[in-house]
C-alpha cells in the first residue's frame, strides 16, 4: 500500500494529508526500520513523498476500505514552484559555468515544475508571472539544447544572477574584460538620452511658476556660476519633484533647465531603463548615475517617474520592478559617492502613486498647478510667436478670462488651431485683393481692389507661392474657444492639492 511519509532529501511534493480514523491503526515502530524514515501525522509535515511498502511490512492491523466518514485521503496543492526555482538555480549555476550538459536537464526539470504549478494556479497575476518566467527559460533551453545538438560550447549568459534567465552574451574583445564590455553597452544605449543640442527654452518663456524657477536656479545655476557661495553645511539642492495634472509644464521648465544650465543633461524615460533581460534594468539605473557623475555638472531628468517607482508592495509588482527600485533608492542616497554636483530632476502626474521612500529621496517637491490668468496671457503670446495677427493686449487679457481651468497644453493646442484658420480662410475664400508687396490675401467681396477668385485658380495660374493668409483675429480665437474645453478635472486637482498639503510646497 501506498502511505505519505517525509524524508531528508528533496522530494517532488511538499503537503498531503493522511486522516486515519486512529493512530493506532498504523504501527509506527515497523516504519522506523527504514534508514532515515518516519511517518507523518501531522498536516505541518515537510516535504512527504508516497513510499510503496513491501508485502513482508504489514500493517497491523490491516487497513481496510473505511466508510468516507470513517477515512478520508486528502492530497492538497503541494508547492512545486519552490521545487521549480530550485531547479533554476542550479541550472543557472551550470549554465553560467558552460556545463551545458548538465544545465539542460535541469533547465527542463524546472520548466515540468512550473508547467505543474500553473495547473494549480487560480491567480491569475501569478500565473501570468509564471508564464512569462516559464517562457524565458524555455528560450534558454531550446538556446542550449541547438548549441549541444551542434556539439559547440554554446553562448554564456548574460550575468551570474541564480534566480534569472539569461540571453546570450558576446565574447569580450582581447584585453577586455566580459564585465567592462557588457557596462559599454548599457552605456552605448543610454548615450542617446545625453541631450546634446540646447531645447532652447528660456527661463522667460516659462510663464509664472516663480518660486519652482527661482528654486531650480539655486540648484543648477548658482552652484555653476558661484561655487563659492556653497561652503560649509550650505550645499545646492539634490532632487526635485515636479507634480502636478497634465500639460502643466513640467516637462517644458526641464527644458529650460536643460537650456539655461551649463551642464550635462540625461533625459530619461522608463522605456530607456527598463530592459528585456532580468538583472540588466537595475544595471543600467547604476550605469546612468556613473555617467553622470563621470560628467557632472549633470543633471538627471526622469519623466513620469512613477512608472519606475511605483508603491512597493502591489499585487501587481514584479520581482524586476522592485529591483529598479531598490537600485534607484541606492544611486539616490549617493552611499559612497560624492553627488554634490548632479542634479536629480523628475515629473509625475501621479505623486500619489510614488514609492513613499523614493518620495523621500526628493528634498523639494513642488507643486505644478494650473496656469493663473497672467500666465495663461503670457501662453497666448509665447505660443503666438511672430505669426501675423491684429490682437492687441486688450484681447490677450480677454483671451485669459475665457480660459479659466485650462492648462498649458490645453492653451497651446488652442492656439495651434487658431493657427490654421487663416489657412481655412485661404481655402474657403472666393475673393482675393492684390497686397502692395505684389501678393495675394483672401477678403469679402466689399474690400476695395476684391477680385472674384479661388486659391485654386491663382495656383493654376503659377501664383500659389504668392498666396498669404490673413492675420490672426480675436474673432478666430473665439471661433476655436467655442468648441475646446480643458482638460484637467476638479477632482484631479483636488487630489493633487491634498499631496501639497501633505508632502510638497506650491511651485
Amino acid at each position: 500500500m501506498m502511505i505519505p511519509v517525509k524524508e531528508k532529501r528533496s522530494t517532488r511534493f511538499s503537503s498531503f494529508h493522511l486522516f486515519f480514523a486512529s493512530p493506532s491503526q498504523v504501527r509506527r515502530q515497523t516504519l522506523l526500520s527504514f534508514p532515515q524514515i518516519e511517518v507523518s501525522f501531522s498536516d505541518r509535515s515537510s516535504r512527504p513523498l508516497l513510499l510503496t511498502l513491501p508485502s513482508s511490512y504489514a500493517i497491523d492491523p490491516p487497513l481496510r476500505a473505511p466508510a468516507p466518514s470513517a477515512l478520508a485521503l486528502g492530497i492538497m496543492y503541494s508547492n512545486f514552484k519552490e521545487q521549480a526555482i530550485e531547479y533554476v538555480k542550479q541550472a543557472v549555476q551550470e549554465d553560467n559555468a558552460g556545463n551545458y550538459v548538465k544545465a539542460f536537464p535541469l533547465y527542463m526539470n524546472a520548466l515540468e515544475y512550473f508547467k505543474t504549478h500553473l495547473k494549480y494556479e487560480k491567480n491569475p497575476k501569478i500565473r501570468e508571472a509564471i508564464t512569462q518566467k516559464f517562457t524565458e527559460y524555455l528560450r534558454r533551453a531550446e538556446e542550449i539544447r541547438a548549441v549541444l545538438d551542434e556539439g559547440g560550447s554554446g553562448p554564456s549568459p548574460a550575468n551570474g544572477d541564480a534566480a534569472t534567465a539569461t540571453r546570450p552574451k558576446s565574447k569580450p574583445k582581447d584585453g577586455e574584460g566580459g564585465d567592462d564590455s557588457e557596462s559599454a553597452k548599457l552605456r552605448a544605449g543610454l548615450n542617446s538620452a545625453i541631450i546634446t543640442e540646447k531645447p532652447n527654452v528660456k527661463w522667460n518663456d516659462v510663464a509664472g511658476l516663480e518660486s519652482a524657477k527661482q528654486a531650480l536656479q539655486e540648484a543648477v545655476i548658482l552652484p555653476v556660476k558661484f561655487p563659492q557661495f556653497f561652503t560649509g553645511k550650505r550645499r545646492p539642492w539634490r532632487a526635485f519633484l515636479l507634480y502636478g495634472p497634465p500639460g502643466t509644464g513640467k516637462s517644458y521648465l526641464a527644458k529650460a533647465v536643460a537650456t539655461e544650465a551649463d551642464s550635462t543633461f540625461f533625459s530619461i524615460s522608463s522605456s530607456d531603463l527598463v530592459s528585456k533581460w532580468m538583472g540588466e534594468s537595475e544595471k543600467l539605473v547604476a550605469n546612468l548615475f556613473q555617467m553622470a557623475r563621470e560628467n557632472a555638472p549633470s543633471i538627471i531628468f526622469i519623466d513620469e517617474i512613477d512608472s519606475l517607482a511605483g508603491q512597493r508592495g502591489e499585487g501587481n509588482e514584479s520581482e524586476a520592478s522592485r529591483r529598479i527600485k531598490t537600485e534607484l533608492l541606492v544611486q539616490m542616497q549617493g552611499v559612497g559617492h560624492n553627488d554634490d554636483k548632479v542634479l536629480i530632476l523628475a515629473a509625475t502626474n501621479t505623486p500619489y502613486a510614488l514609492d513613499q521612500a523614493v518620495r523621500r529621496r526628493f528634498d523639494k517637491r513642488i507643486y505644478i498647478p494650473l496656469p493663473d490668468q497672467k500666465a495663461r496671457q503670457h501662453m497666448f503670446k509665447v505660443h503666438l510667436g511672430d505669426t501675423p495677427h491684429n490682437l492687441v493686449e486688450s484681447d490677450f487679457e480677454y483671451l485669459a478670462s475665457k480660459t479659466e481651468g485650462f492648462s498649458g497644453s490645453d492653451i497651446a493646442i488652442c492656439v495651434k488651431d487658431v493657427l490654421f484658420q487663416p489657412v481655412r480662410k485661404a481655402q474657403d475664400a472666393m475673393f482675393f485683393y492684390k497686397t502692395p508687396d505684389g501678393l495675394w490675401m483672401p477678403c469679402g467681396p466689399k474690400q476695395p481692389g476684391a477680385v472674384q477668385t479661388t486659391m485654386a485658380e491663382l495656383a493654376s495660374k503659377g501664383l500659389a507661392s504668392q498666396i498669404i493668409p490673413p492675420p490672426i483675429t480675436r474673432h478666430d480665437f473665439e471661433k476655436v474657444l467655442a468648441r475646446q474645453r480643458p482638460t484637467v478635472s476638479k477632482k484631479d486637482l483636488d487630489v493633487h492639492e491634498r499631496f501639497t498639503k501633505e508632502f510638497g510646497e506650491e511651485g
